[in-house]
């Protein structure tokens, strides 16, 4: 059964082998232009820095270099159910120097099509077995982020030689970019 988290809340992740799901829904924008928001993970060292500029997978780049963490591609609307964005996971492949993965999602061109997370409704990130299929964890991002174009979910980090996640649901006005001279 899995474990719904709230803002803050960390967990065990006891699967070394899992999937990152992400979803969302678009309320309807008088902006005229479609949602296209983007799942990225940074693998980050001890200092909370980019390993690499490799470490850095999202749309433009699937694959991090010890093919630990996997992005599936890029949903550029949002529609259907179920998971909008997949990145595979596979803790036992994760180079001795990343000591945290965080999972961050930003609204594609946010800025020019008037787009904000105050527009964005049933937006969720979910972790499940790669084996079983089982939903280990699920966070509900239920805050309202009216002028947000980027929210940090969630991050995965080693403690005590165990993975965890945490919910941060943190928002911030920017975008890919401005996560990446936060990790830089």
């Amino acid at each position: 059964m899995a474990i719904n988290l709230q803002k803050g809340q960390r967990e065990n992740i006891d699967a070394p082998k899992f999937t990152i799901g992400l979803g969302w829904d678009t309320n309807s924008s008088s902006t005229g232009t479609a949602f296209d928001l983007d799942a990225s993970v940074f693998m980050l060292n001890d200092n909370k820095k980019l390993v690499s500029d490799e470490h850095l997978v999202f749309y433009n780049n699937l694959k991090s270099p010890d093919t630990a963490v996997e992005h599936t591609g890029d949903n550029l609307t949002g529609d259907g159910d179920g998971d909008d964005e997949q990145i595979k996971v596979d803790l036992t492949k994760v180079g001795g120097s990343v000591s945290e993965i965080c999972v961050v999602v930003t609204i594609h061109e946010a800025e020019s099509r008037r787009q904000n997370f105050g527009q964005v409704r049933n937006s969720y990130v979910r972790i499940f077995d790669a084996v079983t299929n089982e939903v280990l964890l699920k966070y509900e991002l239920e805050e309202d982020f009216s002028i947000e174009t980027a929210v940090e979910f969630g991050r995965i980090y080693k403690r005590d030689g165990k993975w965890k996640f945490e919910a941060v649901g943190m928002g911030m006005k920017g975008g890919l970019q401005d996560y990446l001279n936060k990790y830089q």
